[in-house]
C-alpha cells in the first residue's frame, strides 16, 4: 500500500506529527501497536497531567542543549494555547506547573482524536511496526501482515521506559540496521534501590518532609518518599541523573538552621536525656528524620559538634538505579548527530522521528512533555514540507 504520510506511534509527540501533515491536507495513517492510543499520556494523567511549566527560563531544565530550539519554537504558551484549543481549561499552580482543570488526560485526549479524525487522520490500532523489508515498513496487523512505502514517516516510538505501556525500544536494532546511531538507553527520573534496615518498615510510603538533597551539583529542596524498594518521588527525581552518573547523595536534615545553631541547641539539653528525645526537642525531628540518621548515620556521635556536622550532610547509601522499565522516562535514543535540523534520520530519507525516541533528557515537572509536543510539531511540520517539495 502507498500513502502519503505513517506516523508509527500513538502518544502525544505521534498525535501532534499527524496532526500537521492532516492540517496540510494530505492523506496520514497513523499507526500504534496497543489496542489504544496514548496510554503512557493516559497513566501520566492519573496523577493530574502537568502539561508544562510556566517560569522565566523554561528551557534550563533540560540537560541536553540541542533540544531547546525545538521546545523555545513551541513553548510553554503554545502547548497551553494548544490545549486550551481542543476546549481543555487550565490552571497554573503556586509552582508554576499548568493542568487541567478536570486534573484528567482522558478529556483532552477524546477531543485531540476527534480532531484527528475530523482532519481524514486514518488511526490503525493493534498495527504493531516489526521492522523493514527493504524500504517498506512492515506490520503485523489483526487482519495479518500490511506492507506500507508512504511518503513520509515519523516515528515516535517512545523511549524505553514503562514498556508494558508500548515503550519498549524494539526498534533499535531495525534503525541500526539501517545506520541510524543509538545512543544506549538508561533511566531517567527513577527512583533507586536502598536495602533499608528492618527497623525502616514502619516508615514505608512516609515522605521525606523538610530535608535538602545534595549533590555534585548543589543543593536542592524536595519531597521524597521511602518505599520498600528504596528512595523515590519528585525529590529524588530531581537529582537522579546526576545520581545515576556517578554522584553522591547526602540529606541535611535540618537545611534551615547551621552546624553551629544544631549544635548549641543540642548542648542546651541535659546530658541525661535519650539522643531521640534531645533531637525532638531541640530540632523538632519526626520519627522519620531520626530514623533515618539511624539508617545511615550510625554510629552516631556523642558529641554535639559532630552530630551537627553529621545532621548537615547525612550520606546516603543506595544501591543504584532502579530498573529503567519502572523509571518515568529514559535517556539515549537517536542521537543528535543521527539527524538534520528538521529531525529526518540521515540515513533514511523522508523518515523523521520525534519524542522520548531522541536522545534528551528533562526533569518530571512539564518538560518532558513539552519536549515530545515541541518535537512532534516540528517533525510534522518538516514531514508536511518534504511532501510539498
Amino acid at each position: 500500500m502507498t500513502l502519503d504520510a505513517l506516523v508509527i506511534g500513538g502518544g502525544p509527540a505521534g498525535l501532534m506529527a499527524a496532526e500537521q501533515i492532516g492540517r496540510a491536507g494530505y492523506r496520514v495513517h497513523l499507526a500504534e501497536a496497543k489496542p489504544t492510543l496514548a496510554r503512557k499520556f493516559l497513566m501520566a494523567g492519573k496523577s493530574g497531567l502537568n502539561l508544562t511549566k510556566v517560569e522565566a527560563d523554561f528551557t534550563a531544565a533540560y540537560r541536553d542543549d540541542w533540544i531547546t530550539g525545538y521546545v523555545d519554537a513551541f513553548a510553554p504558551e503554545a502547548v497551553q494555547d494548544f490545549a486550551r484549543g481542543l476546549g481543555i481549561e487550565l490552571f497554573t499552580g503556586s509552582t508554576g506547573r499548568v493542568f487541567p482543570v478536570g486534573m484528567k488526560a482522558s478529556p483532552m485526549l477524546r477531543a485531540w482524536i476527534g480532531r484527528l479524525v475530523g482532519l481524514g487522520v486514518e488511526i490503525r490500532t493493534r498495527w504493531c511496526w516489526r521492522g523493514f523489508a527493504g524500504d517498506d515498513f512492515l506490520f503485523d496487523t489483526s487482519q495479518g501482515q500490511v506492507s506500507l512505502r508512504p511518503r513520509v514517516t515519523v516515528l515516535a516510538l517512545g523511549g524505553a521506559s514503562w514498556p508494558r505501556l508500548g515503550s519498549d525500544a524494539a526498534w533499535v536494532p531495525w534503525l541500526a540496521d539501517k545506520g541510524v546511531q543509538i545512543a544506549p538507553f538508561r533511566p531517567a527520573n527513577m527512583g533507586f534501590v536502598v536495602h533499608w534496615s528492618p527497623h525502616m518498615q514502619r516508615h514505608f510510603g512516609t515522605p521525606v518532609k523538610g530535608a535538602a538533597l545534595i549533590t555534585d551539583g548543589g543543593v536542592t529542596r524536595g519531597e521524597f518518599v521511602i518505599s520498600a524498594r528504596g528512595i523515590e518521588g519528585g525529590g529524588i527525581y530531581a537529582v537522579s541523573a546526576e545520581m545515576r552518573d556517578g554522584s553522591p547523595l547526602a540529606l541535611d536534615l535540618a537545611p534551615d538552621l547551621g552546624a553551629d545553631q544544631i549544635a548549641e541547641r543540642l548542648a542546651r539539653l541535659p546530658a541525661k536525656e535519650s539522643l531521640t528525645n534531645r533531637l525532638r526537642k531541640a530540632l523538632h525531628f519526626d520519627a522519620l528524620r531520626i530514623a533515618l540518621l539511624n539508617e545511615w548515620g550510625r554510629p552516631l556521635p556523642q558529641d554535639s559538634a559532630a552530630l551537627a556536622a553529621l545532621i548537615k550532610l547525612l550520606p546516603v547509601h543506595h544501591a543504584g538505579p532502579r530498573p529503567i522499565a519502572e523509571a518515568i522516562s529514559s535517556a539515549g535514543g537517536i542521537a543528535r548527530a543521527a539527524l538534520s535540523p528538521d529531525l529526518e534520520l540521515r540515513a533514511l530519507p523522508g523518515v523523521f522521528a520525534a519524542g522520548e525516541m531522541l536522545d534528551w533528557e528533562a526533569p518530571t515537572g512539564g518538560y518532558l512533555l513539552t519536549a515530545c509536543l515541541a518535537t512532534g510539531h516540528h517533525a510534522g511540520l518538516a514531514a508536511a514540507r518534504h511532501l510539498a517539495a
